[in-house]
């Protein structure tokens, strides 16, 4: 369970320290740029657990060439035929990159092995390979960090229904959230399970409790941060130059062109 509303962090107290740490990011993102390094951040937990809100503020400011989301759609049948962790492969980062997995190669330890998309040896096979499979990429060099996002069943329920009431939330509900709110213990069982075989030393699993979106993002930030060894890294501030003078170029007239109408002027 995770903690309960009260103490909820004010407004004004979370978006200072949001700030604040979003800045803290730039420079993350810099010091992986510049050092080739290639950071991985794993996003798991219930459905409304308050990943995708999260991973929002992360990359806020970043730059998408530096920094990309990977959330990947349900498998190819081609996709199905291939070794599990293959097609998460080609989508780990290079020198300089930092990719952020909203849900990953652990969809094999929740979604389907509760909703049974997969068979009992292949979730079995799952359990002995990724540990394999994880202490691969650090060994490579590769920083992974791993966060399971812990909501409260009453959370989620008011979660769901607040996404049900609200038309421009309603498309993050699907069939298979529903499904969850019958599953919830068989969940709870599966993500146990799954903390058993995969929580190691060389990537150990870190649990954010997110019954408080504002408390969670922070908490869940501050923690990457403090977990990598990153530097500031001094850029050069460039000159802005002096615009030349004008050389006699003249604007077409506006009827040339299609113009997009002032909607703002009638509000």
């Amino acid at each position: 369970m995770a903690g309960n509303k009260a103490g909820k962090l004010p407004r004004k107290t979370y978006e200072k320290e949001l700030l604040c740490l979003q800045t803290e990011l730039a420079k993350l993102q810099e010091w992986v740029r510049t050092e080739g390094a290639r950071l991985v951040v794993v996003f798991e937990g219930r459905d409304a657990a308050g990943k995708g809100g999260t991973i929002k503020r992360v990359t806020e400011h970043l730059n998408p060439r530096v920094a990309r989301i990977a959330a990947l759609p349900k498998p190819t049948e081609r996709e199905r035929t291939q070794w599990y962790f293959q097609r998460y492969i080609g989508h780990l980062p290079a020198a300089g990159e930092i990719v952020l997995f909203d849900r990953s190669w652990y969809n094999r330890a929740g979604v389907e092995h509760v909703m049974g998309f997969c068979s009992k040896e292949e979730y079995q096979l799952f359990l002995r390979q990724c540990p394999l499979f994880e202490r691969m990429l650090v060994e490579d060099g590769i920083l992974l960090r791993k966060y399971w996002f812990s909501v409260s069943d009453e959370e989620q329920q008011d979660r769901f229904r607040r996404r049900l009431e609200d038309p421009l939330r309603r498309w993050k509900l699907s069939p298979m959230d529903m499904e969850s709110i019958t599953r919830w213990e068989e969940y709870s069982r599966a993500k146990d399970e799954m903390m058993v075989h995969t929580d190691i030393t060389e990537a150990p699993w870190y649990v954010v409790e997110s019954d408080d979106k504002r408390r969670a993002r922070l908490n869940m930030i501050a923690h990457l941060l403090g977990s990598v060894p990153y530097q500031d890294v001094l850029l050069p501030v460039p000159d802005l130059p002096e615009r030349p003078e004008s050389t006699g170029y003249q604007r077409p007239p506006r009827d040339l062109q299609n113009y997009v109408p002032d909607h703002a002027a009638g509000l």
